[in-house]
């Protein structure tokens, strides 16, 4: 039985990746894709239904992003959300004017005609999240109004004939209470999903997958012990056993005691083999007197290739490289005309001369909760499955300015207190990731009679559902005073400590 799916094309919109983790909530597989994709390619998906994101454009722009007006020929349900509902409007007739002085921001009262099959079991009356000027000033041909604000006369509309839906709110964002109900109407009522997407079900898929594509080929297998590469070389493992080889590569920008501790989880874990690569030498040399932040990491990236190349040879040919890339790192590393926000390092970074004839990159597709929940299902300890997230580039990135090992060193210890103490405080599951960085400020501080000049380190937590959005986590007073007596008393070269407290967006989770 194939897989039911369905299609989500991305006008550019900042909620895109929530849309996906909903559908995929209510057990129904999705994939993002470009808004110009082919519809021949879009048809070969065997979509059940489509779903158009939001955007930041004008429908009546000349150069606003537009989908082939085909794809409403193909008898496919489509559900238009802000942007996507007025290009549905527009591209089959309809008109959209500028709101002007109507325009709508934030939590706002919908009052809906609940005959709908989109509105099934929803309130007359329900708070939904707006963010538009435009909005639909006329109806195209067979549709009606099912949902209106004080200021907006088409806050919802439908075709039911077709199976055309269209809202002008966010139904994806917790600020739409009853949004997922909506969600799982279009997927339940309007495209007849069975909800036929599990994780065992992926999982199983994959390691058939995994299995068919290496043959009796050889593997290897990219470990930094964080949470994906883990999961990869858990999936991977299971499916190829001893045809993979897990390579760590130990580049010296690891936090501490971490390299220790990754070769005593893996080394005896997995029913592979395990080679830990150090190599710290040659990251730090080849970064020295870089201080740009995508040089960085592309520098990182390269080498961290260069690394595998060179333990690949030791081994003989190899023909598969083993990558734990996610769907954020595909997405953030520029989707279609999607702006590139960082490039990630195991995304699409690969230097041009690679001795693996294919990558295999089972995670690809899955939101980092989806990896947790598969790790677990794959037997992973605990402890490692809701390990910290760590980033490719290490503590490259979190070093601002030039990377140095004193640099290193300050950061790893006090690194290590902060998130001491915010496992003492019973914090760190509710907070999803947190961290200290290294600046390139040093300011004057006084300790005893003596006036110092010594570095601040900044420290960043977040708390986040998939990564893609991040708001600062409300890290208690008393828990910050702690950390910050102890990192100034005990770490060398240290005398301010400052807490980040910027949301994603406008700021990145990490520094660089």
């Amino acid at each position: 039985m194939d897989r039911e799916m369905i299609v989500i094309l991305d006008f550019g919109g900042q909620y895109n990746q929530l849309i996906a983790r909903r559908v995929r909530e209510h057990h129904v597989y999705c994939e993002i894709m470009p808004w110009n994709k082919p519809i021949a390619e879009i048809k070969a998906k065997n979509p059940k239904g489509i779903i158009f994101t939001g955007g930041p454009n004008s429908v009546y722009d000349e150069k606003s992003p537009h989908c082939d007006p085909e794809i409403f020929q193909l008898g496919i349900p489509v559900l238009g959300i802000c942007y996507g509902c007025q290009l549905m409007a527009y591209t089959l007739g309809g008109k959209v004017g500028n709101a002007n002085e109507r325009s709508e921001y934030g939590k706002t009262e919908v009052t809906f005609d609940t005959n709908s099959k989109l509105l099934k079991g929803i309130s007359e009356k329900e708070i939904c999240w707006m963010s538009h000027t435009d909005f639909v000033t006329e109806m195209p041909e067979g549709f009606r109004v099912i949902g209106t604000t004080a200021t907006c006369p088409a806050a919802a509309i439908e075709c039911p004939e077709k199976g055309f839906y269209g809202v002008q709110f966010h139904p994806e964002v917790n600020h739409t209470p009853k949004g997922t109900n909506m969600i799982h109407n279009f997927l339940y009522e309007i495209c007849g999903c069975r909800g036929d997407w599990t994780m065992t079900n992926y999982i199983e898929d994959q390691i058939q997958r995994i299995r068919e594509q290496v043959g009796d080929g050889k593997a290897l297998c990219a470990l930094s012990g964080g949470v994906d590469s883990s999961v990869v070389a858990a999936l991977v493992s299971k499916a190829i056993g001893k045809q993979l080889t897990c390579v760590f590569v130990d580049h010296g920008l690891m936090r501490k005691n971490e390299g220790d501790e990754v070769e005593a989880a893996f080394a005896n874990m997995f029913d592979s083999h395990f080679v830990r690569a150090n190599a710290q030498e040659r990251f730090l040399s080849k970064l020295k007197g870089v201080t740009d932040p995508e040089t960085k990491r592309k520098t990182i990236g390269e080498e961290f290739i260069r690394v595998f190349e060179d333990e690949a040879k030791k081994i003989g040919k190899v023909d598969f490289l083993v990558q734990g890339t996610i769907y954020p790192d595909v997405i953030e590393s520029g989707l279609g005309d999607s702006a590139v926000i960082k490039s990630h390092h195991n995304v699409g970074g690969l230097p041009s001369v690679v001795d693996f004839e294919e990558l295999i990159e089972p995670l690809r597709l899955l939101f980092k909760d989806e990896v947790r929940q598969m790790g677990l299902e794959l037997g992973l300890p605990e402890h490692l499955v809701w390990r910290q997230p760590f980033p490719g580039p290490g503590l490259g990135i979190r070093v601002i300015g030039e990377v140095t090992e004193d640099k290193l060193e300050i950061l790893r210890e006090a690194d290590a207190i902060f998130r001491e103490e915010i496992a003492k405080a019973g914090l760190d599951r509710s907070i999803n990731q947190y961290f200290a960085v290294i600046t390139d400020v040093r300011s004057v501080g006084v300790m005893g009679d003596f006036r110092t000049y010594d570095y601040t380190i900044a420290l960043r937590g977040v708390t986040t559902t998939d990564f893609m959005t991040a708001d600062w986590a409300r890290i208690p007073y008393d828990v910050l005073d702690r950390v910050s007596v102890r990192i100034v008393n005990e770490v060398k070269h240290v005398n301010r400590i400052v807490y980040d407290i910027t949301s994603k967006p406008p700021a990145t989770i990490e520094w660089e």
